[in-house]
């Protein structure tokens, strides 16, 4: 293969490399838009209650917006190296570049990034994405078709159901039960949200602790790609596997923040009931309203003596019949 004014004439020109997630986009401005209108509503709290609430939105909603992140990130494991490689198919050209894997629950991402990034009058920075909903033969030969370099082309083929190592199937089975998961913890965040607002805070305690045992479930269940062999990823005269990345270590956190939520509410709402009532505003408007009604009166003494004589005067009529 030859080259023709440094490019390499079988291939397309590289495309604009991946920038950010779009969905996990969609995600975080959908959760600003929700913490902008519930926050609005803190000048008309009075006193400390303000900050209690402020808090209260705050950590609820960054539960919420991490369980739901979680589901679209592309780091639960990674893995990066820096070596010599060949960059594309029929050529010897040999490229300097850091090449990475980061894999998620619902596709694996590569990424090759050159060192320089410059080289061969080229830019070297790919990061493309593969996905498993079916298999994932399919956009493996479109990177074929593509002539996406060798790096990429040998990360993706080790996903392939021809591929030796079987990674597809323990990969995909535990993404899918990791992510199911992680939907059931966010319909207990949902519920807890739910029962904080209502006269059963002890129930909501639960819900939260159910939210923590989901987030744990998820992340059992993605753990067990570490289980199966694994597959050595070698590269040039390099290799790497895989290990756990910030999503990992991001729901472990969330999971352990929603445990100590859950205990907390549950042991407050069994030591000081009165007072937890009052904080999270339940029952506290009604009883004012009560006071505010029972606490001075005023009666018609007009009214008292017509319904004093009403019984009387009937009375004398019946005598009379």
């Amino acid at each position: 293969m030859t080259f023709y004014d440094d490019i390499y004439p079988f291939y397309p020109l590289q495309r604009t490399s991946f920038i950010f997630n779009s969905s996990l986009l969609t995600i975080i401005l959908v959760f600003l838009v929700l913490a902008v209108s519930l926050l609005l509503i803190l000048p008309g709290i009075r006193g400390k209650s303000r900050l209690f609430w402020m808090f209260r939105i705050i950590i609820s909603l960054f539960i919420g917006a991490v369980i739901v992140a979680l589901n679209f990130t592309d780091n639960w494991a990674e893995a990066r190296v820096t070596t010599n490689a060949t960059y594309k198919s029929f050529s010897n050209a040999v490229v300097n570049a850091e090449i990475g894997l980061h894999v998620g629950l619902y596709g694996i991402n590569v990424t090759l990034k050159g060192n320089p990034i410059v080289q061969f009058n080229e830019t070297i920075d790919y990061n493309e994405m593969f996905s498993w909903h079916n298999t994932i033969e399919k956009e493996y030969e479109e990177a074929l078709e593509k002539g996406l370099p060798n790096p990429i082309l040998y990360i993706a083929e080790k996903f392939t159901l021809s591929s030796p190592c079987g990674l597809i199937f323990q990969y995909r089975y535990s993404g899918r039960y990791a992510s199911a998961t992680l939907w059931t913890a966010f319909c207990c965040w949902m519920l807890a949200n739910i029962l904080l607002s209502m006269p059963v805070i002890l129930y909501a305690g639960y819900m939260m602790m159910a939210t923590a045992a989901f987030i744990f479930f998820a992340m059992a269940s993605f753990s067990t790609i570490m289980n199966a062999p694994q597959c050595v990823f070698s590269i040039g005269s390099d290799s790497f596997e895989t290990d756990y990345s910030h999503s990992f270590w991001l729901a472990l956190a969330t999971g352990v923040l929603c445990t100590l939520i859950g205990i907390l509410v549950v042991m407050l709402n069994v030591i000081i009931p009165e007072k937890m009532n009052e904080a999270f505003s339940i029952g506290v408007d009604s009883y004012e309203d009560e006071d505010g009604s029972y606490g001075e009166g005023y009666l018609n003494s007009v009214f008292l003596n017509e319904v004093t004589t009403l019984p009387m005067t009937s009375n004398v009529k019946a005598e009379h019949i």
